[in-house]
């Protein structure tokens, strides 16, 4: 798929102010005639960020605000459902709806599961239906399979609609993973939530709306969710940073740079040719945030693959990253195959090592790529700053999608 089709995904921060005594920075490269519908961000950077979802641009929606109080769109356009028979919103008349727009290998939309899990576990019963619409991100989460898949791996068991042409997307006028409307008795959307966080006001929306609906809750004293809590050193940290997001395809680097941000990867290689095996050499001067390739690698519009195989791990990718945690989305075209890790030039131990990864009796750490997804392979005891992840594999079946970032006190 090339340039001239312009189906491209790119990264939007949009995040609350967090008060820690010294200004935090957010990327937001949005393009030009992308609306921010009335979130307020703090300051622009163009290197690090605390992001709390994730934003789309193609095929702008006819209306670019789905207005609350209005009766709320058609759930339509969908290839398959999950867990369900198909669901249509008129069925559901004298219910309250949750849909929850995500896509499975999001960072964003994981750390928001335990939180449905709760509503639907509290309030299914009192006539709460969870759907959950799956828009998929990559081409990968696109196929049924892998979608059945991380259902059943994050233990998910509300309605899964596959939205694959964003036909539902747009009927809602959404624009970002995560993202939660509120859907009243009457059919008439009441509330929407972008993002991560503010789980108790939106567990106090959900019960006004069972209320309304006739729901006796008189005597569920559930307390309200809190959000996840930062890291303690994150919040001890003067001028904290977080590495953003980093896309490796050039798909999402050309509409960062025609934002205005400096691309996600820094090496001239990487302009010179698309959708062909390039090579590189990492310099020995690295900048922070951004990706590095050495060696034989495949510049695809949303992903970089391994261009060749190897015998002796020579070829790797390599960043500078601030943060607790560090996940990688990778691609399973075949085989499954291995990728070394290391931090600073040594192998992850059990003390930083993230949950997919494995480390041998000789002390080497590896992730196992089996499917197609998000991995996380970093996990500090604490919020650092300034270190040096490599990942190598000497299997050509090696694709790189995005690297995520969390300051969480706990999870991904």
């Amino acid at each position: 798929m090339g340039l001239s089709k312009r189906k491209f995904i790119f990264l939007a921060i949009i995040t609350a102010a967090i008060s820690l005594g010294a200004a935090l920075t957010i990327i937001q490269p949005f393009a030009s005639d992308e609306k921010n519908d009335g979130i307020e961000s703090p300051e622009v950077s163009s290197s690090v960020s605390t992001p709390s979802l994730e934003s789309r641009s193609e095929a702008e929606p006819a209306s670019l605000h789905l207005t609350v109080g209005t009766r709320a769109p058609k759930i339509e356009g969908i290839s398959a459902w999950i867990n369900s028979d198909p669901i249509a919103l008129q069925e559901t008349v004298g219910k309250v709806v949750l849909i929850d727009f995500w896509t499975y290998s999001c960072v964003n939309c994981i750390r928001t599961f335990p939180f449905l899990k709760l509503w639907h576990s509290r309030y299914s019963d009192d006539g709460l239906v969870i759907v959950g619409v799956h828009s998929p991100e990559f081409a990968f989460e696109k196929d049924p399979v892998n979608v059945i898949n991380a259902v059943e791996e994050n233990g998910i068991t509300w309605p899964v609609a596959l939205d694959n042409d964003f036909t539902t997307w747009n009927n809602f006028s959404n624009r970002v993973w995560p993202a939660k409307y509120l859907i009243d008795h009457a059919g008439v959307l009441r509330y929407r939530h972008l993002g991560e966080g503010q789980y108790a006001e939106t567990e106090e929306n959900i019960r006004e709306l069972l209320k309304e609906a006739g729901a006796d809750l008189d005597g569920d004293n559930f307390p309200l969710p809190m959000d996840q809590p930062l890291d303690p050193e994150f919040l001890r940290s003067r001028n904290a940073e977080i590495t953003r997001e980093l896309y490796a395809g050039y798909g999402r680097d050309f509409l960062d740079t025609q934002s205005g941000g400096p691309g996600y990867v820094r090496q001239p290689e990487y302009y010179l040719d698309q959708e062909a095996v390039v090579f590189f050499e990492e310099p020995d001067e690295m900048l922070a945030h951004s990706i590095y390739f050495n060696g034989f690698w495949f510049v695809g519009e949303d992903l970089v693959r391994h261009g060749q195989p190897t015998t002796g791990y020579e070829d790797h990718i390599s960043l500078i990253y601030s943060a607790r945690t560090l996940n990688a989305v990778l691609g399973f075209p075949g085989a499954p195959y291995k990728v070394r890790v290391s931090n600073d030039g040594k192998n992850l131990t059990a003390e930083n090592r993230g949950d997919d990864i494995i480390i041998d009796e000789n002390g080497q750490s590896y992730v196992m790529v089996v499917e197609p997804k998000m991995y996380n392979l970093v996990a500090h005891p604490a919020y650092t700053r300034g270190h040096k992840l490599r990942l190598s594999s000497n299997s050509s079946d090696f694709e790189l999608f995005s690297f995520t970032f969390g300051v969480y006190e706990a999870g991904p």
